[in-house]
């Protein structure tokens, strides 16, 4: 297998094994990274110690914000390719003119339902994105969520990976914050700070990524290790009807463990001029991109 995961001067290649992996899939190649101090640390014991780092300063993030599992679903498909504030100004127009329901979307023309959602960007896309997501579960489950949800985690994120318009990013969403699926998220933060940190190259296909999180995870959830804490950062949703729903303890931790994620690359890990300084992550090891002018300056609190 191709190696995609760095090997550099203080790295030596290892591979994560069949038996870590909670899915039938081939682990990815990983590294084992020294710290400044010497000490050897595997990706997923690193990812481990990267979770309680910023869960003891973040605490809880309350992912996803929304009043409904539909909500979190119609917010999923929203957010493709435009910030989560174009996204709340469409929820509330939809929510406004009472159409932010199964029924809501079902009953309402495509015409209409793109000027609902128009704040969002690709207002047509995403509005026949809605339409068909609904025909699908009308056709496939009846029209209902708790079926669709009832399902194996595979058998339902290749149904949704089927659909147009879904990726893995959004499929992943759906499984987990509205369906309460162990299915780990990646996004754009997630592969800027493990390519950062050394953990990932940026050919590392989705899927290895996510599966690395999900391994790597798995042992803190099971031991019930979190010790949340709490920021002067501003940064984490207020609890919602979604973000309190009941999910497995492995759920709940790739939930904080994404929004921790969003809340570090929005507030410290920029793409052009990563802020470092007061980075719960700053200990440990960091190779920023050859072009970036470097870590410096505090870091500035932005709301997510």
């Amino acid at each position: 297998m191709e190696q995609l995961f760095n090997t550099g001067r203080d790295c030596r290649s290892l591979s994560l094994g069949a038996s870590s992996t909670p899915e039938s899939q081939p682990a990815a190649p990983a590294t084992q990274c020294a710290l400044p101090n010497g000490l050897q640390l595997e990706p997923d014991a690193q990812l481990r110690a990267f979770y309680l780092a910023l869960s003891r300063a973040f605490g809880p993030q309350h992912w996803w914000p929304a009043r409904s599992r539909f909500e979190v679903i119609v917010g999923a498909f929203l957010t493709q390719n435009t910030s989560w504030n174009n996204v709340e100004r469409a929820l509330a127009q939809l929510r406004q003119a009472r159409r932010l329901s199964l029924q809501g979307i079902r009953q309402t023309d495509l015409p209409s339902l793109e000027r609902l959602v128009r704040s969002a960007g690709y207002y047509r896309q995403k509005a026949q994105r809605l339409k068909d997501f609904v025909g699908y579960l009308d056709r496939r489950y009846g029209g209902s969520l708790a079926r669709m949800f009832a399902q194996p985690t595979p058998k339902l994120r290749t149904e949704l990976l089927g659909l147009k318009g879904i990726g893995p990013e959004t499929a992943d969403s759906i499984l987990l914050y509205a369906g309460g699926h162990e299915s780990f998220v990646v996004d754009a933060y997630t592969r800027r700070i493990l390519e950062r940190h050394g953990l990932a190259q940026p050919q590392a296909s989705y899927d290895e990524i996510r599966l690395l999180f999900q391994s790597a995870l798995a042992p803190l959830a099971h031991a019930g290790s979190t010790e949340p804490g709490h920021s002067a950062i501003d940064a984490a949703h207020a609890p919602s009807r979604a973000s309190r729903m009941r999910r497995s303890p492995l759920a709940q931790m790739f939930n904080e463990m994404h929004g921790l994620i969003v809340l570090v690359g929005k507030n410290f890990c920029w793409k052009a001029v990563p802020h470092c300084h007061e980075c719960p992550l700053a200990g440990f090891p960091c190779r920023l991109p050859s072009d970036a002018p470097g870590a410096r300056g505090k870091a500035q609190a932005r709301r997510i």
